[in-house]
């Protein structure tokens, strides 16, 4: 990599940093100024963790393998009945059990 493209690499390192920094803070400050927030404004910031979570899962759901996939769809029936520690506990039961079993 040459000078040029080094610096090229950091200014666009930079602005990505810039514009996040400016995102978080600009949401952060037009929330303070308001006295009441609108009622879709909140519904869009309660369906913030399910689209955050739907990006992080989503790619391990279709990419991972078939072992995987199972281990979600029954950490997602366990999710919808118990609580967030079986439902992870369940997850890594399965997978664990199908790669060393199947696999």
């Amino acid at each position: 990599m040459n000078n040029a493209e080094h610096m090229q690499l950091i200014y666009v390192i930079l602005a990505a940093a810039v514009a996040t920094f400016l995102t978080r803070i600009g949401g952060y400050v037009m929330i303070t100024q308001m006295k009441r927030i609108p009622p879709r404004m909140e519904a869009a910031l309660n369906a913030v963790p399910a689209a955050v979570l739907s990006t992080l899962v989503a790619p391990a759901f279709l990419s991972g393998g078939w072992d995987v996939a199972v281990a979600m769809l029954v950490a997602l029936v366990i999710g919808l009945r118990f609580s967030s520690l079986w439902m992870l506990l369940a997850g890594w039961l399965v997978v664990m059990a199908i790669r060393h079993l199947l696999v």
